[in-house]
């Protein structure tokens, strides 16, 4: 169960200020998935993700493959390859357990809810490395750096061709990389939905973001709280930017069906809001 979580604590950890590093193509690293990882910190954030039941997929609909960064390292993703030459790609960013059987049965049902002429990666930001353990993955997710989470999105960018139309979706931990995907992505950018995710504060860097975001939050959510969605929406109205709040009556990690915070009838609706909301993004 969860314990009192200290707000005074959230918000020091979630808006303090936190040295901007450099990406490859020189913007400003945001500091929002950093601060999210420093929630590990607190036991009751930990102690609210049970862990997950084993979980076997029988039948891939993609593959794993690894891939190489500009610079020479190998990158771990799974992908759901299209059946045609369409330039619609999905990117699909774990939550904080790492890339398992879970994440894989998602992407193949992305495109299976998107169609086949949709290309689906599921990157790895955890090199390989899956929780099993609330205490690991709150270990992972700390050790996250994100020169190497950027160097692994822009090596999925990269993977997608120039030409390719991005969307962007994670959970969680992935909630707030879909956004930075999306920001990564520039032009190529077409949807981004964040599920509980941390958003990103610098509204300098918002400005930049090219899709449209949709935000599904659980209103009883005590990290992603009301205070970090709305500042959220001043932030991304100040910066000009379309948000979409999708609300339940949940609790983190709702959607995820390993997790007894899991509300089957309302993940099933987010999910269908969330293919459509891509499907637009296509569209546009």
């Amino acid at each position: 169960m969860k314990q009192v979580f200290s707000f005074a604590l959230a918000m020091g950890l979630i808006f303090s200020s936190i040295p901007l590093l450099a990406q490859q193509n020189c913007c400003a690293v945001a500091a929002a998935p950093t601060a999210f990882a420093g929630l590990t910190k607190d036991r009751g954030f930990v102690n609210s993700h049970t862990e997950p039941l084993p979980y076997t997929l029988d039948e891939h609909k993609g593959k794993d493959i690894n891939l190489k960064s500009a610079s020479g390292n190998q990158v771990h993703v799974y992908e759901v390859s299209a059946n045609s030459n369409s330039k619609k790609v999905v990117f699909v960013i774990h939550e904080w357990w790492g890339l398992n059987d879970y994440i894989r049965h998602e992407a193949d049902k992305i495109q299976e809810a998107l169609g086949n002429d949709v290309r689906v990666i599921a990157l790895d930001l955890y090199d390989n490395k899956v929780a099993t353990t609330r205490d690991s993955a709150a270990k992972y997710m700390q050790s996250v750096k994100a020169e190497r989470a950027l160097e692994i999105i822009q090596t999925a960018i990269n993977y997608a061709g120039p030409k390719a139309q991005i969307a962007t979706i994670g959970w969680c931990f992935g909630g707030g990389w879909s956004l930075q995907s999306s920001l990564a992505a520039n032009k190529q950018t077409k949807a981004c939905v964040m599920y509980y995710g941390m958003p990103e504060e610098n509204v300098e860097r918002l400005k930049t973001l090219r899709a449209p975001v949709l935000f599904v939050w659980p209103t009883q959510d005590q990290w992603i709280n009301k205070q970090v969605v709305d500042k959220f929406k001043v932030n991304m109205k100040n910066a000009s930017k379309n948000l979409e709040v999708l609300s339940y009556e949940a609790d983190h990690a709702f959607a995820n069906p390993s997790n007894p915070n899991h509300k089957m009838d309302f993940a099933k609706d987010a999910f269908e809001k969330a293919m459509n909301f891509i499907r637009k993004g296509f569209e546009n």
